[in-house]
């Protein structure tokens, strides 16, 4: 009487233990229950900073375009370069020496430079050397996309590029497939390349104060890794219904085995 009592009991617990729990699912929840609730206000980011293999789209435009035509790269069709594949063979990559070649004008160091700073530079640079004032010259310079890797617990995983000037992490991860159910939205990491080296630094998506996270906002060239949770490793289930399953199946195996043998 007593192990049929027991034995459920048993199988309740182990998939209670097992089984992954909503609050470890749920992204950006307010922990702090005693707190008032209050708007959360994002980090301000700093603004990024050019660093070597970059590359950035320059486009140079003026009353004349028939004088501005030659600053500004071509992709095969004659049209200016548009395309991912287009922006990788006919943008401008920053070198080792964080130097850009442009037509004409010949090496540009930007390094270090902002986005703003850079066409600031380049558009003084025109101005001085090549045009005057009345030519209502108009530079602009963006990031060619900002690219990442996602890799781990996650649906889709592999490199992207994301065609927009901010992108948070969420972001990221939804272009990504999202984060699997066995994946551990509480530790997730982010390698992050700067001047000095490469650092590692975590981050919990399941707290509303990520928002508050210098990493929240991605940099071109950020490699997210999603590590799994340990209910993968036991191969118990993801649910209370899967785990049941498992242990029942393991239960009977065992029962069958142990019947075979005494016999």
């Amino acid at each position: 009487m007593k192990l049929r009592i027991v034995f459920p009991a048993i199988l309740v617990l182990l998939s209670l233990t097992s089984c992954i729990s909503t609050k470890d699912m749920t992204y950006l929840q307010r922990k702090d229950k005693d707190a008032i609730e209050s708007p959360v206000n994002p980090i301000v980011s700093k603004p990024y900073r050019l660093q070597t293999n970059d590359i950035l789209s320059i486009s140079i435009k003026a009353s004349d375009q028939s004088l501005a035509e030659i600053f500004n790269p071509k992709a095969g069709g004659g049209q200016e370069a548009q395309s991912e594949q287009d922006l990788y063979f006919n943008g401008f990559t920053i070198d080792d020496h964080g130097n850009i070649r442009m037509p004409i004008i010949g090496e540009i160091n930007v390094l270090g430079y902002t986005v703003d700073e850079a066409r600031i530079k380049i558009e003084k640079q025109l101005l001085t050397e090549y045009f005057t004032k009345e030519a209502n010259i108009f530079v602009s310079v963006k990031l060619a996309g900002l690219r990442f890797t996602a890799n781990g617990e996650v649906g889709a995983p592999g490199t992207k590029t994301i065609f927009q000037d901010k992108v948070t992490i969420l972001e990221a991860l939804a272009n990504s497939g999202d984060i699997l159910i066995t994946g551990d939205r509480k530790h997730v990491t982010i390698i992050r390349q700067y001047s000095h080296g490469t650092e590692m630094h975590d981050i919990d998506l399941t707290d509303i104060k990520a928002m508050q996270s210098p990493y929240y906002y991605l940099q071109p060239n950020d490699y997210i890794y999603v590590k799994p949770l340990e209910q993968k490793s036991w191969g118990t289930g993801r649910t209370g219904v899967e785990s049941i399953g498992s242990i029942v199946t393991l239960i009977s195996l065992a029962t069958t085995v142990f019947l075979l043998l005494k016999n």
